[in-house]
């Protein structure tokens, strides 16, 4: 695949990710309002959509190659060993 389609397949992956995430979010806070009358049956599939949301996010951003965590962030700095300037690496 050609890296732009690799970006724009990419990219559809990660909202549609987004998309399924807000969904589930929003339909579980809806369904506690019981003057909607919103059955119970699609409770726990609104739950799982967060988790199949989240799954599909991490496909766009390995597919579309964000899977990198960059060096700017506290933690790589600071704790993790390839980034440190004082130490040898062997």
């Amino acid at each position: 695949m050609k890296r732009k389609s690799a970006m724009v397949v990419g990219n559809v992956l990660m909202g549609l990710g987004l998309l399924t995430m807000v969904g589930g979010v929003g339909y579980s806070i809806l369904n506690q309002i019981p003057n909607l009358g919103l059955p119970q049956f699609f409770a726990h599939g609104a739950i799982m959509s967060i988790f199949i949301g989240a799954l599909l996010w991490l496909a766009g951003a390995r597919v579309g190659g964000r899977e990198r965590v960059a060096d700017r962030y506290y933690w790589v700095r600071h704790y993790d060993s390839r980034c440190r300037k004082n130490e040898r690496h062997p």
